[in-house]
């Protein structure tokens, strides 16, 4: 049976519609790696989603550090209102400029098995952004990449905890059987629409939670404090899952604003990019 396909949403606008451009673009957004580093087998990370010339350098920043393996659950939040609550494309092809990406339908299918609030649906990621500009950073570096896309419009604590442990469980169980490592993305901007000096406080606040691998702590500080980040659900379910996998460290790779580049601080967007391992 022939999988359906997921055709750009936001090519041209996002990022560049034309494969040489965005190539080159994903390529300058990118941090050249010292030989003597190397780069990182991560469990997860934290990435942004807006258009690449505000968030470009912070994505390339975090992509750059990484090795990216065949496999990778995207988590997303979904800006859209569109679809269900917890919204998986578990067999679906994703198509950039730079190619077609397939489903890890495997994952995919046992996510669905072992998590009935999941569930299949296409219509919330239709018009969504998030896990589209995800995609040339990862095609760019790995040209095998399969995806489980996941966008997420909950905000429950102990339903993300929960999506989170049935991940690990199906991670662990793929990581068992020698099918391969998994790279979890969380697609997520930081506080938005306030001031630099207000987004980077807030902002500062649930990156310290996220550091500190507290998913639970990420939930009560972006309630508490009235952090507008778009994906903490995300986030929570990706700390969650790589907690549980063995995760013992998060680093802040970069953060910057909207500001760094427009120029206008008294209304921006936080970017903050962190791997965790």
């Amino acid at each position: 049976m022939t999988s359906a396909l997921r055709t750009p949403a936001v090519a041209g606008r996002f990022y560049p519609g034309r494969a040489e451009e965005l190539l080159r673009e994903v390529r300058e957004y990118s941090s050249p790696v010292k030989a003597s580093a190397g780069r990182i087998s991560a469990l997860g990370c934290v990435a942004p989603h807006a258009g690449y010339i505000y968030s470009g350098r912070v994505a390339g920043a975090v992509y750059s550090r990484l090795e990216i393996p065949e496999h990778c659950v995207i988590l997303c939040p979904n800006h859209t209102g569109k679809g269900q609550p917890l919204a998986v494309m578990a067999s679906a092809t994703w198509q950039t400029p730079l190619g077609e990406v397939p489903a890890d339908a495997e994952l995919g299918a046992h996510l669905l098995q072992g998590f009935p609030a999941l569930v299949e649906d296409s219509a919330a990621h239709r018009g969504e952004h998030a896990v589209e500009v995800q995609l040339p950073f990862l095609q760019a570096r790995q040209p095998e990449l399969n995806i489980v896309p996941i966008a997420i419009g909950t905000s429950n604590f102990d339903v993300l905890r929960g999506l989170g442990e049935a991940l690990a469980e199906a991670i662990a169980e793929r990581e068992k059987a020698d099918e391969g490592q998994v790279l979890i993305v969380a697609s997520s901007d930081m506080n938005h629409y306030e001031s630099d000096a207000i987004t980077r406080v807030k902002d500062r606040k649930a990156i310290e939670r996220v550091l500190a691998l507290d998913a639970r702590g990420l939930w009560q500080v972006v309630m508490s404090e009235d952090i507008s980040m778009c994906g903490f659900g995300p986030t929570i379910v990706m700390l969650t899952a790589a907690k549980l996998l063995g995760a013992t460290s998060a680093t802040l790779v970069k953060y910057a604003t909207s500001g760094d580049v427009s120029g206008d601080y008294e209304s921006v967007v936080g970017y903050a990019g962190i791997i965790v391992e």
